[in-house]
């Protein structure tokens, strides 16, 4: 058991680090701004889920092998980046319907979640991450290591869901007057295009 005192500053970075601007978030609130908060609630769910496979790989020393291995690394960004451009392609040829709705970056609550869950676990500097991240705040006078990742693990997800749920509900207000305006929506898609794409050129150009 991680002291309590390690566990709340662990929790203070946490909440800090997913309020620093970067993929998941940026993804969360582009998906709330144009379908509404339940789909960013979706998504946040599923990149939550994705943490459970990285916290996992850290417990049991898989993530070693990323930072280890040049190929593995490289094998896990371009199919990070080439499902980043297939939400970037998808995106580019959507519109809007004749009442505003968004047409791209809808779906249901299930495909959203594992769009959140696919785009986090193909995201190799995630793992590296928390390879590097997690280990730093364990203490060996608080017994076996693998446990102490799990609830490490189990506190940065608990942070994750507070920033990235705040975030989904907030841009989700936003989608109600986004679908009042006809042009509104096929903008808001050709604008989540391109960050996609930018996106897909951050994590394919990444280094260990």
């Amino acid at each position: 058991m991680i002291p309590l005192d390690t566990a709340a500053q662990f929790l203070v970075v946490a909440v800090v680090l997913g309020l620093v601007p970067g993929p998941d978030n940026l993804f969360v609130l582009m998906q709330s701004a144009i379908s509404g908060a339940r789909s960013g609630l979706a998504v946040t769910l599923g990149l939550c889920t994705g943490l459970v496979v990285h916290t996992t790989a850290v417990a049991f020393g898989v993530a070693a092998l990323f930072a280890a291995s040049a190929m593995a690394f490289t094998v896990l960004k371009i199919v990070g980046a080439a499902y980043l451009l297939y939400l970037a392609f998808g995106a580019f040829r959507a519109g809007g319907s004749a009442d505003g709705q968004a047409t791209s970056m809808s779906g249901s609550f299930r495909a959203l979640y594992l769009r959140g869950v696919v785009m986090n676990i193909t995201n190799p500097k995630v793992a590296i991450f928390f390879l590097a991240f997690l280990p730093q705040f364990v203490t060996p006078a608080a017994g076996p290591v693998a446990p102490q990742i799990f609830q490490l693990g189990g506190l940065f997800m608990l942070a994750s869901l507070a920033v990235f749920s705040g975030v989904a509900l907030l841009a989700g207000r936003l989608s109600g007057w986004l679908r009042r305006s006809p042009r509104a929506i096929p903008l808001m898609n050709k604008l989540a295009g391109v960050v996609f794409v930018g996106l897909a050129a951050k994590l394919v150009t990444a280094q260990r």
